[in-house]
């Protein structure tokens, strides 16, 4: 694959992961947005205020009014002053996680491919992606709700002042938007041509005295040339659409300014009052021009400037597969996880078969899925999509390889707390539905997390319909479907920061799977893995696994589009259905080729275990469980 520096046009993906990075924290953004409620409202009060006080005010003769316009105007202030600090906060709640998801996936690519650049991306692009995502937040959140609060205030002094107004801030908002990528991708051809020059000249200066000895004077300056000429092309190229990006300020924010001053007679003969006039002039002055020179230069050159490091950060490392023979391979493009923090799952060349003599379901397979990832993995019915969830679960174990939970073994102590896995099969028992859903916690669960859980589910409406939390289940008399929203919310609940669905929404409408899904990936600090059985839940998945059979391909939907036929065909195929009557393995008990699953221990008549046959039908014998029990005598 090319990078950007050799000119190929850079990946749209990035914008689209944004958009889920942004989505998937949405709490934060509506708190965002809601403390910047009161700086609309201060901006409001600017010009407003202003205009009362003197018309109903000092103009007026009355001098304590105008004076308590202005003192509400002050308070205005202290008011936003107080919703900027909280601001600043719900900011920082979006720009940590950026940060140290960059840096999971520098220090993994450096590690994987001993990357010589790791070192400058994770000290200095990393912290520049960071810093101008704040800065892109600060000024396209103070844009938007200043000049909001900006021509409420007009409209409330008199619509005739939003036709001075507005027409020329549009005109200049729009230009402003319309340079924005040809802007952005000068900005890129221009650090490219830079670079390539630091690199010629980083090669040429260590070694003048053996071009001097070869005679090579006249090529290399000429090479050179080359690429002085390229970059000061780019550089005149990006000078150019800066001259855009000023045209846009002045005819956004200073042309509104020269209008008001030069209709002004015409407005105050047809109403318009003295106290309005001003106003709106402050509006113009203290409020649309500052909010939008910010916005040019913020997000006209940062906006740039992240774009153009983020490819850079990700470009190069796209999710791989390497088969190598018959061997099988899908290793995680966004980091291993290696540092102070562990992937949250890690398979390390897995096999296994379901008997000793039996063909190995999964061969070789190694993967890393880092905290806070999604991952669906997808292939045809009976490819070992199934086992793959169990063996992550650490109900079966492999012939050969390791998996770690949180840098952790699957079946160690404490394993029970880091994953959870919601079958097909969904078990509820004899209770109450609140019993239900606590039974993953050892604390007690509040009444208000049981609701939220709930509600982020989409647990509500039966919850309602049961009886409340309290009602008693008898689950001989819930559907299929009933009962999968009652398992995942009761996984939603547990403590565990690894969830596994295995077909666990099959009998779901799409709608409420996908409501279900998206609770699990908003989990803070929860990874998810899903074993799809509809094309939509892998599309919603940061990254997809396509499993066919000694072959396996890791990597984003765009980009298993061009380079997996049988993903293509997947997609072509719309809805996997049918697949989950035949999911492998499946439920059913004594099957020579299946796991048979037992409730867990507490419960009447369970003792824990797992049971699994091999091949010619036998049980495994106790030192195979992996408590090292007998199952119970059976």
């Amino acid at each position: 694959m090319s990078s950007p520096a050799g000119g190929q046009k850079p990946p749209s993906g990035t914008y689209r992961r944004g958009v889920r990075f942004l989505w998937r924290r949405w709490p934060v953004v509506v708190r965002l947005a809601l403390w910047s409620v009161l700086e609309t409202g201060q901006t409001f009060l600017t010009g407003y205020a202003l205009a009362h006080a003197l018309d109903d005010g000092f103009l007026d003769g009355r001098e304590a009014v105008g004076l308590g316009w202005l003192g509400a105007a002050a308070l205005g202030v202290v008011v936003a002053a107080y919703g900027t600090g909280r601001v600043y906060r719900a900011v920082a709640d979006l720009v940590e996680p950026l940060r140290d998801t960059l840096v999971r996936q520098v220090v993994g690519r450096g590690l994987r491919e001993a990357d010589g650049a790791a070192v400058s991306r994770l000290t200095q692009q990393v912290e520049i992606a960071r810093d101008t995502f704040a800065g892109l937040v600060m000024v396209s959140r103070s844009f938007v709700f200043t000049a909001a609060g900006a021509l409420v205030g007009l409209f409330s002094l008199d619509p005739l002042l939003l036709l001075v107004v507005v027409p020329p801030l549009l005109a200049g908002v729009g230009l402003f938007v319309a340079t924005l990528r040809p802007l952005a991708r000068r900005q890129e051809e221009f650090l490219v041509a830079d670079e390539g020059l630091a690199g010629q000249l980083g090669v040429v200066c260590p070694g003048l005295r053996d071009v001097a000895a070869a005679g090579a004077e006249d090529g290399v300056a000429e090479e050179l040339d080359r690429g002085v000429d390229r970059e000061y092309a780019t550089a005149g190229a990006l000078a150019r659409w800066g001259i855009l990006r000023t045209a846009a300020l002045a005819i956004g924010g200073q042309l509104p300014l020269v209008l008001l001053l030069a209709t002004a007679p015409w407005l105050l003969d047809r109403g318009v009052t003295p106290g309005a006039l001003v106003g709106a002039l402050a509006y113009v002055t203290q409020a649309l021009l500052p909010a939008l020179h910010n916005l040019v230069h913020g997000l006209g050159a940062s906006g740039s400037r992240l774009a153009i490091v983020l490819r850079r950060l990700t470009w190069d490392a796209p999710e791989r597969s390497v088969a190598d023979g018959d061997g099988t391979t899908a290793e995680a493009g966004r980091g291993t996880g290696t540092g102070t923090e562990a992937p949250a799952l890690h398979l390390s060349s897995l096999t296994f078969a379901y008997g000793p003599h039996a063909e190995p379901v999964l061969r070789d397979v190694s993967l890393t899925v880092a905290r806070g990832e999604h991952l669906a993995v997808v292939g045809p019915s009976g490819i070992g999509k199934s086992t793959l969830a169990g063996i992550v679960a650490g109900l079966l174990e492999p012939d050969a390889g390791e998996v770690r939970v949180a840098g952790l073994p699957v079946r160690g102590a404490g394993a029970v707390g880091r994953r959870v896995l919601i079958p097909q099969e969904a078990y509820v028992f004899t209770g109450t539905l609140r019993d239900n859903l606590c039974y993953l916690r050892a604390d007690t669960v509040p009444e208000r997390e049981l609701l939220a859980a709930a509600k982020a589910v989409g647990l509500t409406p039966l919850a309602e319909r049961l009886g409340g939390l309290d009602a008693a289940l008898v689950p001989t008399e819930l559907s299929a479907g009933e009962r999968q929203l009652i398992a995942l919310t009761r996984a939603h609940l547990s403590a565990a920061t690894l969830a596994v669905l295995d077909e666990a929404t099959c009998h779901l409408d799409p709608v409420a799977e996908a409501r279900a899904e998206q609770a699990f990936a908003a989990r803070p600090g929860g990874t998810l893995v899903v074993i799809a059985h509809r094309i939509s839940s892998a599309r919603r998945a940061d990254r997809i696994l396509v499993m066919d059979g000694a072959y396996a391909l890791c990597g984003r939907h765009d980009e298993l589009l061009e380079r997996s036929p049988l993903y293509r065909d997947l997609n072509g195929a719309g809805d996997w259905g049918e697949e989950s009557a035949t999911s492998h393995p499946p439920l059913a008990l004594r099957d020579p080729y299946r796991v048979d699953p037992v409730p867990r221990p507490g419960l009447p008549g369970d003792r824990g275990h797992v049971v699994a046959h091999r091949s010619v039908g036998q049980m495994e014998t106790a030192g195979d469980l992996g408590d090292r029990r007998a199952p119970g005598g059976e």
